[in-house]
């Protein structure tokens, strides 16, 4: 599928309603942190709390941020590094709700702006520069946003599902989300 602005932002308004209604009436146990020493290092281990936390730091610090120095086409296109593990810091006595409710708050804003620019081909060429991957184009990073999203996600449900992991015996065999 090629980029389409249009359907990229389809998936980008659907994140913060579809997290919000999968963990927003969810017990603790569900969605706090998961008992794993590694968890603060490891991102595959980040419970749906820490996940919401990082999603949020990318709304403040990434997607726009990003496309904006892209767009000034400025002398120094260079993007600001982003700190991947910022959200244990940050998310730091509120919430889940606050986090749900701040995250759906900052996309609908960003969405406004990117909204607002009406970017066409010769834009979404254009081209900044990544601190460790070199030369990316604004469609790149948009693209990515979308599939950044979709990776949570899934990285949300996967360890949702592996809580239960030895509670299923054996139907764990037919349950490829368990693999």
């Amino acid at each position: 599928m090629d980029f389409e602005l249009s359907k990229a932002i389809e998936i980008l308004t659907a994140t913060p309603l579809t997290l919000k209604s999968m963990l927003g009436n969810l017990s603790n146990d569900w969605v706090s942190e998961i008992q794993n020493p590694k968890s603060k290092i490891q991102n595959a281990a980040w419970s749906p709390y820490d996940v919401i936390g990082h999603l949020i730091h990318g709304e403040e610090t990434d997607w726009i941020p990003r496309a904006r120095i892209i767009l000034a086409q400025g002398d120094d296109r260079t993007f600001v590094p982003f700190d991947r593990f910022a959200q244990f810091a940050n998310s730091k006595g509120k919430s889940l709700t606050q986090l749900l409710d701040e995250f759906a708050k900052l996309r609908a804003d960003n969405l406004d702006v990117l909204r607002s620019w009406n970017l066409d081909d010769e834009q979404l060429d254009l081209e900044g520069m990544h601190p460790e991957l070199g030369k990316v184009t604004l469609r790149q990073l948009l693209a990515t946003w979308v599939v950044h999203d979709l990776n949570h996600v899934r990285q949300i449900v996967t360890g949702m599902a592996k809580r239960y992991e030895s509670e299923v015996g054996v139907w764990k065999e037919y349950l490829s989300i368990l693999k």
